[in-house]
Parts: structure tokens; C-alpha cells; sequence
């Protein structure tokens, strides 16, 4: 289905990539679930971040990607406090149905590998400086040291 804009079909493609992604990193997922997985991400992340990071990399993602990072966000009640995996996968459970089909360690964790190979490696090497030492760990093994 094309809008007759490119922009916009350009956003829609990039966006079905991601969630392709993902949906491969999480089988059996299907690509709502991937979708569900991938908000809940991104929306836990976000608010763990400075509103500098949080901008930096909404710059990065596609625009359409971009709107649902975004949606929700409340930039002055500040970072959460969440500093170690089990807590952040805690936060991605309360986001998901609780149908979805894997843990939710293994949505974060498929959720940051897509982004490590999507967005550029020295933006992501920022992003994760911005995250304490434990939550590091969710990341692929080559980012962590970053």
C-alpha cells in the first residue's frame, strides 16, 4: 500500500523492518506482538533516559518509530529510577499482555539488538553511557563496553 507520499511510505517500510526484526529475535511472535514488544521497550527506555538522550535518539529512529517513542512522554517527571535488568524487564511485563510469548528479559534484549544494528554505533554507544552499569548487560555484548 503506497500513500502516494515518500516520506511516508519511506517511514512505513523502515518501521515494518524494525518490527521484522524483532519478530525474528522473539519467535513465536507475530508482528503485533513484535509491535507490543517493541513500544513497551522503547517506552521503558525512554523514560529511563535524560530528556537529551531522549531526544538524541528519537532523532535517530524513523519518523513513524519516532511518534511512538514519543507518545506518552512526561519529560518533566524526570529519568525513572530503574537501575538493574530485573526491575526494567518488571516495568516491560506491566506493558505487555500477558499472553505475549516470551519473558520479558528476551523482548528487551531483541528490542536493543535490533537497535544496535539499526541506528549508528556511536549514538548507541551514547545511549547506553546514559544507562546504569547493570542495565548495560541488556545490550549486545559488543555495546557494553561503550
Amino acid at each position: 500500500m503506497s500513500t502516494g507520499l515518500a516520506v511516508f511510505d519511506t517511514t512505513v517500510q523502515e518501521t515494518n523492518e524494525w518490527l521484522r526484526l524483532v519478530e525474528a529475535k522473539l519467535p513465536p511472535c507475530s508482528r503485533q506482538q513484535a509491535y507490543g514488544a517493541l513500544r513497551a521497550v522503547l517506552h521503558i527506555l525512554r523514560d529511563r533516559l535524560p530528556m537529551h538522550a531522549v531526544l538524541g535518539l528519537s532523532a535517530q529512529l524513523p519518523m513513524l518509530l519516532r511518534g511512538v517513542f514519543l507518545e506518552g512522554w512526561r519529560p518533566g517527571d524526570g529519568p525513572s529510577d530503574i537501575r538493574d535488568p530485573q526491575d526494567f524487564a518488571q516495568a516491560v511485563a506491566d506493558l505487555l499482555p500477558p499472553s505475549f510469548p516470551r519473558e520479558p528479559n528476551g523482548a528487551a534484549e531483541a528490542v536493543f539488538a535490533v537497535m544496535a544494528a539499526r541506528l549508528d554505533p556511536g549514538e548507541v554507544a551514547k545511549l547506553i553511557q546514559h544507562l546504569p552499569t547493570a542495565l548495560r548487560t541488556l545490550w549486545p555484548i559488543h555495546h557494553r563496553a561503550a
